[in-house]
């Protein structure tokens, strides 16, 4: 029997039921590696389960609060996985992650704590005898193939990472009219928002990390490194250019997304400070101008300008590259500070109040003035000629000040009309 293609079949519907075989493919390849890596998933969730949280809590090895900080909520993830597990061995995709992203605070709260978790299962094994005695008994068993249980409670931060791709992978492979295809899209949005909220926390972390050991490089505590929404970019030595004409020196420089700090290191027989750094200057990058200065190097390095608001500083290396690394960081700093700053401006515009106006009049206030003052010029000139060229009248006897009737906001409102028919009349 032959399965070769009709000849009386149309080339559109033959090119169409082909891509719809390979997405069917595609799909089952994807959906059979996403039940295999969920079942090995929730077998090792059940290990620190079963090993580590239940015993620990029949044994009393640690105290409740303690285990709290390690383990968090990685008991009921484990429980909520299960439920999806079941879903997908049925094939039941967009149901089960319809009902997992219902309990994605679950992963939020362990994402938010597993810095602290980490921190204080060190602090335990180091503390405790008993507790690394049992920790390394656990981890020896077979089941466990080796793994240490700093490795596993990692498991959570990674699969979810491994669900976004699936997940895209799922919903690009499925037809728009299939039932599942709306149910996949969400879940994709959602749990890409777990996803950004693990890399958001690791960058924190590590800008965090990055902080504390410039502030433990710099010599006294004068200097405060650790300020809220300061991000580390980057470090390195630079010679400064003095305005007179003595000798170039090379200094430290450290270069967040809002200062640029000089350091000089510690005499080297400093008994205690000899590998640390003194703080010199604090350059402040909010109103900062940087320019490269070209003709003074022949290509063999380079000199950046930088201009603040009460100083001025020349900065040169001998590596092009390092130089050009330098210019590259300091320009994407100051943009971005200045972009935030002038974001925030525009937020405080919008929160002012409007200048008061008449609701059925559509002109503005600039209008509405230049409206005004030219009523007035009419009014007053129609006055004129009709008593013949009279002394104008004083404040007193008029009844209304000239000032007030130069405000916009208690013009009548019928003045616009009025102003149309009086230039008529005159032109």
């Amino acid at each position: 029997m032959s399965f070769a293609p009709s000849p009386f079949t149309p080339m559109g519907s033959r090119n169409i039921q082909d891509q719809r075989d390979r997405w069917e493919r595609k799909r089952s390849r994807t959906a059979r590696e996403l039940v295999h890596g969920e079942q090995r998933y929730c077998e090792q969730l059940d290990l620190v389960v079963t090993y580590f949280v239940e015993i620990l809590k029949a044994k009393g090895t640690l105290r409740q609060d303690i285990r709290e900080s390690i383990f968090s909520s990685i008991k009921s993830i484990h429980l909520i996985n299960q439920t999806l597990l079941a879903h997908l061995e049925l094939g039941r995709f967009g149901i089960g992650f319809e009902e997992f992203c219902t309990h994605l605070q679950l992963y939020n709260t362990y994402v938010d704590n597993i810095q602290t978790a980490k921190k204080v299962l060190m602090v335990q094994v180091k503390k405790s005898k008993a507790f690394r005695r049992f920790k390394k008994l656990q981890e020896s068993r077979p089941e466990f193939n080796q793994q240490k249980l700093e490795d596993l409670l990692l498991l959570p931060l990674q699969r979810i990472q491994q669900y976004k791709h699936f997940l895209r992978d799922l919903t690009e492979n499925t037809g728009p009219d299939n039932p599942e295809f709306q149910q996949l899209s969400k879940a994709v949005k959602v749990i890409s928002e777990v996803a950004q909220r693990i890399q958001d926390n690791a960058r924190s972390h590590e800008n965090h990390l990055q902080l504390r050991r410039v502030q433990k490089q710099l010599k006294g505590r004068k200097t405060r490194i650790l300020t809220p929404g300061r991000w580390y970019i980057r470090e390195g030595w630079l010679k400064t250019v003095p305005t007179k004409g003595t000798e170039a020196k090379p200094k430290m420089f450290y270069l967040f997304s809002d200062i640029l700090l000089q350091a000089k290191p510690c005499s080297p027989i400093h008994p205690t400070h000899g590998d640390k750094f003194v703080c010199q200057q604090v350059y402040p990058l909010k109103e900062c101008t940087v320019d490269k200065v070209f003709g003074h190097t022949k290509s063999q390095g380079g000199l950046i300008s930088l201009t603040f608001a009460r100083a001025k500083l020349l900065l040169m290396s001998d590596d092009q590259g390092d130089i050009n690394d330098w210019y590259r960081s300091l320009c994407m700093a100051i943009g971005q500070l200045k972009s935030k700053n002038t974001v925030v401006h525009k937020r405080d515009q919008l929160c002012r109040k409007p200048i008061r106006s008449d609701p059925d009049c559509q002109n503005t206030p600039e209008l509405q003035t230049r409206g005004i003052k030219r009523i007035m010029m009419l009014d007053e000139e129609v006055r004129m000629h009709s008593e013949g060229h009279r002394s104008i009248p004083s404040t007193a006897e008029s009844g209304h000040s000239a000032t007030k009737r130069l405000k916009p906001s208690e013009a009548p409102a019928a003045k616009p009309q009025e102003s149309s028919g009086s230039s008529c009349v005159i032109l």
